[in-house]
């Protein structure tokens, strides 16, 4: 099957080179957005067919099957055209059709994309800019892109993650040192819009749709992470406890205990704090996090460290882990358990219905005198009867605080 697909830009008066506009007039089925469609409906034959491309995708693709434009002849008349938004290529349609037809041939006649239109715009050269697609997608890689302190970031977004949505999670976890660029319905001669505001400007606004965004950073942004190792003392603690936190060089040694460069998704079992998830996401910021806290009071504590420190991206789960659904959660092939309420086999037995082939557990037991349970027992209990293999455990001492023993397991 052959596709031949046409890039566009809002402008309602859309020019076309002249083979494009023969195979247009050759055409017979065509495809695109309704949007697309009321720009080129001007340009179609009138026997034209018309694809909506619309949710689900799967449907649009059995209807483009379906065509037997196997037997059409013509310049345009054997192919299937598909009008797209600016190149096809960036974060567009004929990457779909290469995923969800790969033997498919296809033809690209593009124009500019809206991030280069807007770079443009604002006469701002755009090859160090990092690309970030909101459309469609969750926070993560923009998350990610913050966090790793990037100069420029070019953002595609819909009508969920719009600028005033970004610019407020930016002001939310201390990335206030960039500026935004909003570009509205560009193409379009009437309705274009080009605005240059501050992160709380932008929050405040409201924006036309279509629109896409730059944020570039100001002479004041930090060229890397504030801290390698958190001090415990920024930190909000639970009650003002300092004993209720990971300290910080053990927190480091236990980073490392998960091997998390190497890993995907990263469960922090009774996160109290958050110290643990938030040192991983800072240092780490690839990894998907999900917390977890039976004590409700640290659900405020471990937003406001999170925002404290720009570790956007954690998701918090309080309740009872026991009785917490997470059939639908990402599987984690690292898990670090900082916290069992006595019930550590039983939280084990769980995880490991989850965990990866290649998955790995890290607990931090504490060798307290007074201590009634002895939580490297309940470990070395709970590894022979799942059948898990340990790894010698690293044995860490600072100041006057008790031993603490990091174990490690996996499958």
């Amino acid at each position: 099957m052959k596709f031949i697909v046409i890039g566009i830009t809002d402008n309602p008066h859309p020019w076309f080179p002249p083979e494009v506009l023969e195979m247009i007039k050759q055409g017979k089925v065509f495809s695109g957005g309704k949007r697309h469609h009321e720009i080129v409906a001007p340009f179609l034959p009138a026997n034209a067919e018309w694809i909506d491309i619309t949710a689900p995708l799967d449907a649009v693709f059995e209807q483009y099957l379906s065509t037997p434009l196997h037997s059409r002849e013509g310049q345009g008349g054997g192919s299937l055209i598909v009008f797209a938004s600016g190149d096809p290529l960036f974060f567009g349609f004929a990457n779909t059709i290469k995923r969800k037809m790969p033997e498919a041939e296809i033809v690209l006649y593009p124009t500019f994309n809206s991030l280069q239109m807007l770079a443009h715009r604002l006469v701002m050269p755009y090859h160090d800019m990092r690309i970030v697609s909101l459309t469609g997608r969750p926070w993560p890689e923009f998350d990610k892109a913050l966090i790793e302190r990037a100069e420029k970031i070019g953002v595609l977004t819909d009508k969920e993650h719009t600028p005033a949505a970004i610019a407020q999670r930016m002001v939310d976890y201390g990335y206030t040192y960039y500026h935004m660029y909003v570009g509205e319905h560009l193409g379009n001669p009437t309705l274009e819009k080009v605005s240059s505001l501050t992160l709380e400007e932008a929050a405040l606004r409201n924006f036309e749709y279509p629109n896409c965004l730059i944020i570039a950073a100001n002479n004041q942004q930090p060229t890397a992470n504030s801290y390698y190792g958190i001090p415990d003392a920024a930190f909000t603690l639970l009650d003002g406890r300092e004993k209720m936190i990971t300290k910080m060089p053990i927190r480091l040694l236990t980073l490392q205990a998960l091997d998390l460069p190497k890993r995907n998704v990263l469960w922090d079992m009774g996160f109290c704090t958050g110290s643990v998830s938030i040192e991983a996401r800072l240092q780490f910021p690839h990894l998907h996090i999900e917390a977890f806290e039976i004590r409700p009071e640290c659900e405020a504590i471990i937003h406001e460290n999170a925002r404290r420190f720009g570790a956007p991206g954690i998701n918090v789960h309080i309740g009872d882990f026991l009785k917490t659904d997470i059939t639908a959660l990402p599987r984690p092939d690292a898990v670090f358990i900082g916290g069992h309420g006595g019930e550590l086999k039983e939280i084990m037995k769980k995880v490991l219905t989850v965990l990866t082939d290649n998955g790995i557990i890290v607990m931090n037991s504490v060798k307290a005198p007074k201590v009634t349970t002895d939580s490297h027992q309940l470990w070395d209990e709970a590894c022979l009867e799942f059948g898990l293999t340990q790894e010698h455990p690293m044995r860490i001492v600072i100041d006057e605080h008790h031993p603490i023993e990091i174990l490690k397991c996996k499958r």
